[in-house]
């Protein structure tokens, strides 16, 4: 079965990646970089690098990408990281433009402030980004990989690989303040994100009442990879024997899931829930 409903919203999709990674770099070149802090990702490392040895943090940043999207594509497929390789492109041009208009801080002698604006601005791109199922590369490859593998959440490896790096700045700047500062920012950054993409790791639940039940949950199979259940129903009021169908996914593919109904029967009715915890293939492993 083709993608066809759901073709059409990748020009969208491309375009929510672009305003994130514009916001991403304003961020971080107007902010976080004029006030001389370290984040975390692979953007971080690279701070590392052009403040230990001058080298500009664009090319460390590509460079160092190239390296793991080589390594990821055989891993991971070229589907996984289409996205992927976009934004890291984008965002590498947009940091060099960034870096040629904002020569001077933004905000002089106030790191810790600078600091915070950055990681609301950078926290929403990134949100952003994820909200469209793009990414920025770096560690978010390394921890997918290693969740392809070893049981362990994306998120978890996500706060692991930051406080790591974030920690590093020691070895470079000998100033514990510099830390401090460095994980505001993480978790600034970090709670902008869960914001802008209300809590992109819950998940959610669907019940939906279409004529076109069959259409939509062939879709639901073969262009989400998401499994579905049909339930019998009948309307109280008519007497009207129908299908209902459920669906269990994550939030981030709620948006994704109302372009797909709404392309097949615009006079759907549907039911969106948020759920505490989905355990299972596909999901979270089973508590034991």
């Amino acid at each position: 079965m083709s993608r066809k409903y759901l073709k059409d919203f990748y020009w969208k999709d491309y375009l929510i990646i672009t305003i994130g990674l514009v916001l991403y770099a304003v961020g971080l070149i107007g902010f976080i970089k004029s006030g001389g802090i370290v984040t975390g990702g692979l953007t971080g490392i690279a701070l590392l690098v052009e403040y230990a040895t001058g080298i500009p943090l664009q090319y460390v940043y590509f460079f160092s990408n190239c390296a793991l999207l080589i390594i990821a594509l055989k891993i991971l497929g070229i589907k996984f990281l289409a996205k992927t390789i976009y934004g890291v492109i984008v965002l590498t041009i947009l940091i060099t433009v960034a870096r040629i208009i904002f020569k001077e801080p933004l905000m002089a002698n106030e790191p810790t402030l600078s600091g915070v604006v950055g990681a609301m601005m950078c926290g929403a791109g990134i949100g952003l980004v994820f909200s469209a199922n793009g990414s920025t590369g770096g560690t978010d490859i390394i921890v997918a990989i290693i969740n392809k593998y070893k049981n362990i959440s994306f998120g978890r490896g996500m706060l692991l690989c930051d406080f790591t790096i974030i920690c590093c700045s020691y070895f470079v700047f000998h100033d514990y303040q510099k830390i401090i500062i460095g994980l505001i920012v993480m978790g600034v950054m970090t709670y902008s994100i869960d914001m802008v993409i209300n809590g992109f790791r819950q998940s959610v639940q669907f019940f939906i009442f279409s004529e076109k039940y069959e259409t939509i949950a062939k879709a639901i199979n073969y262009e989400m990879n998401r499994g579905c259940t049909l339930l019998d129903g009948v309307g109280a009021y008519t007497g009207k024997h129908t299908k209902v169908i459920i669906v269990l996914a994550k939030r981030s593919e709620s948006v994704q899931m109302f372009r797909l109904i709404k392309n097949i029967d615009a006079k759907a009715f549907i039911s969106q829930a948020t759920v505490r915890g989905v355990y299972g293939e596909g999901f979270d492993p089973i508590r034991g």
